[in-house]
């Protein structure tokens, strides 16, 4: 318990260190800074998912996609589900991969003064979400090192090429909240195991001539949204490991009989992976956008397209700090699941791409997310880029 207590006091000093009315790791408010009930962030959580749902709704009308509308189910519920993502930690994922596809359409919308409009509450939606302080977690910033950076990088993309950013990065680094909030400040699409899941379940379902339901497979699934009373208990947090629900699937001997029919004797698993490398290749000859893992890295170099790789990591007690505040669990276990899906990050790039994940000769720019935080890390990728000339795809926001 005594190890517990110090590694808890040590996960987000950089949050609670942060100067009154000032906020924590680059903007970020510090949860004991904003003075709130947890009434009051409840209901700020509640206003926030009708904001969310209602935009979901607009960018469709506008659009009529042909991938259909995030959220289908009964409107309640699916706000229920989205508060009760914001307000548990291990969940928030799915509200950050749901806002993402939101945005993904509404930068498709053709007219540009109604993209414009869907857009700006689009942008002050995303600013509202990254203001609340559970949808960082705790803290992975290391002042001491934060004070040793220094930036070198040559140059990478020519005048024409599509901005491609391929992210790799070790759990509890906050690497995926790195990744969503680069595409933010880009303002570029961005897309996670999750969101590729959806996508290439909705073109298989289109490839087989299956009627459109209007939702995506999983987002509007009974079993994400039949949820128990809110707030969540952290003390009954999801048992189990919540990194690994990219790599474990429970499916039935019928599904396992008939996916082995549809992919004509090839594994589900290399199946998914060869059609969402093709899918990669298609998008970055069409968009700019930041890519979570999936082997993007080399599935585009041996493609022969322009993109900038990334792997980040933290320190092994900063990430087992995060992921003990992240996940509501101990050290002991916390220390399991990061060897548990490290493990399996490795095994699965090492699989289809025969190199060594994490090996610093195989990425473009490898951080270290302790020295800079969640904001500073996606500062410091932005900088990089401007220092070496690359053309943004937008004007930043200051």
């Amino acid at each position: 318990m005594d190890k517990d207590k110090k590694i808890m006091e040590n996960a987000a000093p950089e949050a609670e260190k942060a100067p009154a009315g000032q906020a924590a790791e680059g903007g970020i408010p510090s949860a004991k800074k904003c003075g709130k009930t947890p009434a009051e962030r409840l209901k700020e959580c509640q206003q926030l998912a009708e904001e969310i749902y209602a935009l979901d709704e607009k960018a469709y009308k506008l659009l009529g996609s042909s991938l259909g509308r995030v959220f289908t189910d009964d409107r309640q519920r699916c706000i229920d589900r989205m508060v009760y993502s914001m307000v548990t930690m291990p969940e928030e994922h799915h509200v950050r991969s749901e806002v993402a596809l939101i945005g993904n359409m509404a930068r498709t919308i053709p007219e540009h003064d109604k993209r414009s409009q869907i857009m700006t509450e689009y942008n002050d939606i995303m600013q509202k979400l990254q203001s609340l302080p559970q949808f960082w977690g705790a803290g992975i910033l290391d002042r001491g090192r934060a004070r040793l950076n220094t930036l070198t990088m040559g140059d990478r993309f020519g005048e024409n090429s599509h901005l491609i950013i391929c992210i790799s990065r070790s759990y509890g680094s906050a690497g995926n909240h790195i990744g969503f909030g680069l595409a933010d400040r880009l303002k570029i699409n961005y897309y996670d195991a999750e969101i590729f899941r959806q996508v290439l379940r909705r073109m298989e379902a289109d490839r087989d001539g299956i009627a459109d339901s209007g939702a995506f497979p999983g987002f509007s699934d009974p079993a994400l949204t039949d949820l128990p009373d809110l707030p969540r208990n952290p003390e009954k947090a999801s048992k189990g490991n919540p990194g690994m629900e990219s790599y474990r699937e429970k499916i039935s001997l019928r599904e396992r009989l008939h996916r082995l029919n549809r992919y004509h004797g090839l594994p589900a698993r290399d199946a998914v992976y060869f059609n969402q490398s093709d899918y990669i290749c298609q998008m970055a000859k069409e968009r700019d956008f930041v890519v979570m893992g999936r082997c993007a890295d080399v599935v585009l170099k041996n493609n022969n397209i322009p993109h900038i790789s990334i792997f980040i990591t933290a320190s092994p007690e900063r990430r087992i700090a995060r992921m003990m505040a992240f996940n509501h669990v101990d050290y002991r276990t916390a220390k399991k699941q990061l060897k548990e899906v490290d493990h399996e990050h490795a095994a699965y790039y090492h699989y289809y791409t025969g190199n060594k994940w994490g090996d610093a000769r195989h990425y473009d720019l490898c951080i270290n997310s302790s020295s800079y935080g969640i904001q500073g890390s996606i500062d410091f990728i932005i900088n990089m880029l401007v220092a070496n000339g690359v053309k943004l795809p937008h004007k930043l926001d200051n």
